[in-house]
Parts: C-alpha cells; sequence; structure tokens
C-alpha cells in the first residue's frame, strides 16, 4: 500500500449505522491483508518464497509474477530454488531477482536457479526494521482514514435524519472502538515482523 492510499471507499448510500460499521470492518480488514502481504516480502533471516512476492518477470512479452512462471522451493533455511516451467525464462528470472531490491545474488546451472540467502548484516536489519516501521504506519494511516470516512457517513446520515442522535453517538464509539482494535492487530503484526527480523539464526 502507497503512503496514504487506503483500500477504497464503497460507493452508494448507507441506510443506517450497521451498514457503515459493516463497510469500515471490511475496509480495515483489507488494510490489515495487505500489511501482511507486503511484510512478507520483507526479509528475514530465513529464507521463504514469499521473498519474491513483488518480483516480475518479463516472460512472453508481458511481466508476470515469477510465481507464475516457475515453481519455488526452501530445501534449505538458507537457500532458495527456482525451477522454471520453460528452461528458456531461466535467464528473464535470474535478471528479475538480480534488479530487485533484496541484494540477493542467484547463480543457474541451466535448468535451476539457486538463490543463497545470506546472513542479515546489523545494519541491514535496522535497515528492515525501519522500513518495516514506515509500512506498518502507512497501514495505520489508512485505518484511521478509514475511522474519518466512516464519521463522515454517520454524521450524514444524522443529518438526512435517518438516525437519531443517540444512534449517531453509537455509531461513532463504535467505529472508534474498530479503529482501536485494528490498529492494536498491525502493531502485533508488526512486532512479530519485527522479532523474526532481528533473530538471528
Amino acid at each position: 500500500m502507497k503512503p496514504g492510499q487506503q483500500p477504497s471507499a464503497p460507493s452508494g448510500q448507507f441506510q443506517n449505522v450497521k451498514d457503515v460499521e459493516n463497510a469500515a470492518k471490511t475496509r480495515m480488514e483489507k488494510a490489515v491483508a495487505d500489511l501482511q502481504h507486503e511484510m512478507a516480502t520483507i526479509r528475514t533471516g530465513r529464507a521463504s518464497i514469499n521473498l519474491f512476492d513483488g518480483i516480475t518477470v518479463e516472460a512472453y512479452g508481458s511481466p508476470m509474477p515469477i510465481n507464475h512462471v516457475a515453481t519455488l522451493h526452501v530445501p534449505e533455511p538458507s537457500l532458495i530454488t527456482i525451477q522454471p516451467y520453460d528452461v528458456s525464462q531461466i535467464g528473464a528470472i535470474e535478471k528479475a531477482i538480480r534488479s530487485s531490491d533484496l541484494g540477493l545474488n542467484p547463480s543457474n546451472d541451466g535448468k535451476l536457479i539457486r538463490v543463497p540467502i545470506p546472513t542479515l548484516t546489523e545494519e541491514r536489519r535496522k535497515d528492515l526494521v525501519k522500513h518495516l516501521h514506515q509500512v506498518a504506519e502507512d497501514h495505520k494511516v489508512a485505518v484511521r482514514n478509514i475511522r474519518r470516512d466512516s464519521n463522515d457517513s454517520i454524521k450524514k446520515l444524522l443529518k438526512d435524519k435517518l438516525i437519531s442522535e443517540d444512534d449517531d453517538r453509537r455509531g461513532h464509539d463504535e467505529v472508534q472502538k474498530m479503529t482501536d482494535a485494528y490498529i492494536v492487530k498491525l502493531d502485533q503484526l508488526a512486532k512479530a515482523k519485527e522479532k523474526d527480523i532481528l533473530e538471528v539464526k
């Protein structure tokens, strides 16, 4: 998720506070899923095929995710192997990995690509944690933006006389509770990932 970007607001009118809450929950769930997806591409000291989730390979004239053109395996904690479905793509896959910002050095024997996962230096771990904090913060901002949108929708329901002032108050309280819960969830995910990055194997 890019800074400031957030799961899009649903179109159409809300009829009641429950509709607003349900829409907010769906969007906040999306923010959590998106954070999990982005964190999977951040390196830890262990080999993981999720590292390559963000990499696309120029294959047959168009960019394709690496797992659409090859099978990925982790035969040992510090090695990933990549078996292209079509060996003519081996050069393109290797080039895509080299030009990514993962800092990995693949090699191939004409049939199989081997990607050793070097141990992270202290410096690199700190950089990755800094990046992780930024990614987590972007997602927290997204959740707060969803809260703002939801509160605006509730205010509009009150203005259009579709709900009572009690409903309006309750709705705002519920949205705030939900926001707090999702911020905690994002924090917990980020902390677990940070522990993974800093753990020296």
